[in-house]
């Protein structure tokens, strides 16, 4: 087949000499009272205006300049999802420095890989426990001369230290980088094998936020002012590329680094619009859920939720509303659709959803709430978003048309690939990795995808993850992890396929309590335990078959296993996004996936879907 292309001009005339931190000093000109940033004070939110904001930033880059960062040097952070973030990463930027950020999450043998494969010089983390990993391994990066620690207070010690440091030295510092210059350094959360540094330039960003907050001019400009509540790693590229286009587009952020205090802080906060992964919006519907099966009204919910999907199906499709889901949709809007809305704050009319498919169902429902979810797909190569959904231009189950400045091909066997302003420089100090990753100028995603007539693209798979059975039947494993991962009591999914489709398969310890409790069992039963229960068994089997109607007989998973066990970041079989690392579980695992195919297939054992 001939390869399929959308491309679409850039909308903002390219500026090859801007930076960065050329955002934040328009922002201050434009709007220098403008609320940039909100902080948690008491029971509210103090606000931090733009002018305030850089004041900050231009007092921290002078304690970095201070202490002997010069332009270009590489400094590792690692830190939670905090205003401190976004602060620190901006004097980098006015310091001339590159910053590496680090999952919080990570280990000490990883810190030292990207500390030692960088070249930093410096690094900051946030707590002592992060200060105890990096002392670990402080004899392995000795190009590390300066460690600092933000609970010792370190971040004050270095603005005092910087308030010698002439204005016109940080002005200096600040617009030395050009667009072609390498902004940072992000590391790939490593799924498979060692993780590589991706350099991704001041254009990358400034081009891309330039491009998208045109793109995105609902969910940027809403009256009253827009704003968001960041609780997804900044360290990685989805929400340091939004903390960046928030400063751009003069969007109000505010930060919460516990989820289990989102709610609290979404109801106090009140923004106008979210980032989250999927995973996320399936916890909120499964929660409401579990809550109102609680409450003695789990019909009535998932009255509501069958006619909300119905509803945004029908007004997506153009088609007529009959009068009876109408009435429906009006009592449920009512009894269910306000009070969901009213936990998120009254105010979120946007989300922007990544890093994994969302699923219609999901989106219909999030829909029909009045939320519509942006749905879009990028990588870290790709600064982010490549295609996303637009307030003016959205398709339910698809990942949205290509963004400005961006272009999109499918390449013979389905592979997309993607070039355009996002794109990034090169793979560190790995020239061999970075021309593997590239076929004539445009990049080598390793997702499989298809382009509607209109031009909306979907993902259906990793190529390497494309699984070939004894019969010679293509299957991506997505397809059928995703619609099971929906299931309330299931963690994660991980579907094999050799002879034929099979699954593993884990629980997910916050819901499973409150489902074992609405269906008459012990809240307190162990994973272990409930791994071999009936009921619990015939739940997930449900998910199963549920996911089989989609595919043929051939794709349909036969026998699944409920492990006893979690998959977590900490364990080492999710990355930081939540995304499973299939090579190593498929190791880890290897003796339960035999014991698949070893048993013999009973009934009892077997989806017929």
């Amino acid at each position: 087949m001939s390869a399929v292309q959308f491309e679409v001009p850039a909308v903002v005339a390219a500026d090859p000499q801007g930076n960065i931190a050329d955002l934040l000093v328009e922002r201050v000109k434009a709007t220098p009272s403008l609320a940039l940033f909100a902080v948690p004070d008491g029971d509210g939110w103090r606000d931090i205006t733009a002018a305030e904001f850089e004041r900050e930033v231009i007092a921290l880059a002078k304690g970095f300049a201070a202490v002997g960062i010069a332009p270009g040097d590489k400094v590792g952070f690692i830190a939670r999802t905090t205003y401190e973030w976004t602060l620190v990463d901006f004097a980098l930027f006015f310091a001339g420095a590159v910053m590496v950020p680090i999952y919080e999450t990570s280990s000490a043998a990883q810190i030292s890989w990207i500390l030692s494969d960088s070249g930093a010089i410096a690094v900051l983390g946030e707590s002592a426990e992060h200060a105890a990993r990096i002392a670990e391994i402080r004899s392995e990066v000795p190009l590390v001369r300066d460690v600092w620690s933000m609970e010792a207070g370190d971040l004050d010690t270095l603005r005092a230290g910087g308030s010698a440091v002439e204005d016109a030295e940080i002005e200096r510092r600040r617009r030395i980088a050009v667009g072609s210059d390498i902004a940072t350094l992000i590391y790939t959360s490593g799924s498979t094998g060692r993780p590589k540094g991706c350099v991704l330039t001041h254009s990358n960003f400034v081009e891309l936020s330039r491009n998208a907050a045109k793109a995105l001019a609902e969910v940027m400009n809403t009256p009253g002012g827009a704003s968001t509540l960041l609780f997804i790693t900044t360290a990685h590229v989805f929400a340091r590329f939004i903390s960046i286009l928030d400063v751009h587009a003069g969007v109000k952020t505010g930060h919460q680094p516990d989820t289990k205090q989102l709610l609290p802080a979404l109801g106090s906060f009140k923004p106008t619009f979210l980032l989250a992964v999927p995973r996320v919006f399936e916890k909120v519907y499964n929660s409401a859920e579990q809550k109102a099966e609680a409450g003695g009204k789990g019909k009535i919910f998932r009255a509501a939720a069958h006619t909300a999907i119905e509803h945004s199906r029908l007004l997506q499709e153009g088609k007529k509303v009959p009068l009876g889901t109408k009435v429906k949709f009006a009592l449920f809007d009512k009894l269910v659709y306000s009070k969901l809305r009213e936990a998120m704050g009254g105010r979120v009319t946007y989300a922007v959803s990544g890093s994994a498919p969302l699923g219609a169902r999901l989106g219909h429902f999030f829909h029909s709430l009045g939320v519509t979810i942006l749905e879009g797909y990028g990588l870290t190569e790709t600064t982010a978003p490549a295609t996303v959904n637009l307030a003016t231009k959205s398709k339910i189950g698809t990942v949205g048309p290509v963004l400005p400045g961006v272009g999109v091909r499918l390449a013979d066997d389905g592979e997309i690939e993607v070039r355009g302003v996002n794109v990034f420089k090169e793979y560190w100090r790995n020239p061999e990795a970075t021309a593997a990753a590239f076929d004539d100028g445009w990049f080598k995603t390793g997702d499989i995808g298809a382009f509607d007539t209109d031009g909306f693209l979907t993902i259906t798979g990793r190529k390497k993850e494309i699984i070939v059975t004894a019969g010679g039947k293509n299957v991506a494993p997505a397809a059928l992890e995703d619609p099971i991962r929906a299931n309330p009591i299931v963690g994660q999914v991980v579907v094999v396929g050799d002879p034929f489709i099979s699954a593993l398969i884990t629980l997910d310890p916050e819901m499973l309590p409150a489902w074992l409790a609405n269906n008459g069992l012990a809240a307190d039963m162990s994973l272990s335990d409930a791994a071999k229960n009936p009921q619990v068994r015939a739940e997930v089997q449900r998910a199963v078959d549920i996911a089989n109607k989609n595919v043929s007989r051939a794709e349909s998973i036969r026998k699944f296993t409920i492990l006893d066990t979690e998959w977590t970041e900490a364990s080492g079989h999710l990355t930081p996004k939540m995304s499973i690392k299939r090579n190593v579980i498929l190791t880890d695992f290897a003796n339960e996936i035999e014991d698949i195919y070893t048993v013999p297939v009973t009934t009892t054992n077997v989806s017929l879907g």
